[in-house]
């Protein structure tokens, strides 16, 4: 059995503990949709986080590399014009497993933690903000995903 035959029988048996979004790509923008999806699902967490966890001692608030997510998937989007194939690159704080999977480290957010140690108020809408944001751009791509998986079933 070949390497890559091997990856995708893992890839199969793979199960998760949330929707497995991968069972819905049906073409190129399924797959980019998917990714912002999966990568707002993840800042999600980690900015609710950011606020139940504000009076624990020492905390250090965090983030996501949200320009560095975007520059990945414009650099995927130019390569897929250029070669018509979809390729996702690695950088330190995102990884594109070989199933699909999306893997973000989150860093220490020092603006955020100036913010935090000033005026908690401040940091708290500050938090709300980037929350509200962040909603938008899932709300935003899950519907555009929903009509491109609707467009795409009716044409077949």
């Amino acid at each position: 059995m070949s390497p890559a035959e091997q990856t995708a029988i893992k890839c199969l048996n793979k199960e998760g503990s949330f929707m497995n979004l991968t069972s819905l790509i049906t073409d190129n923008i399924s797959e980019i949709l998917i990714k912002i999806i999966e990568f707002t699902q993840a800042r999600q967490k980690i900015l609710a986080q950011n606020i139940i966890n504000l009076h624990m001692p020492g905390f250090v608030p965090k983030e996501l590399g949200v320009d560095e997510f975007s520059h990945l998937l414009n650099h995927a989007i130019d390569e897929h014009i250029r070669t018509q194939r979809l390729v996702f690159y690695d950088t330190e704080n995102v990884k594109f497993g070989p199933c699909g999977d999306l893997e973000v480290k989150p860093y220490a957010d020092e603006t955020s933690k100036m913010l935090l140690d000033e005026n908690q108020g401040e940091y708290i809408e500050h938090q709300i903000n980037k929350l509200w944001e962040n909603s938008l751009n899932q709300k935003f791509a899950a519907e555009l995903l929903r009509q491109n998986q609707e467009a795409i079933s009716n044409y077949y």
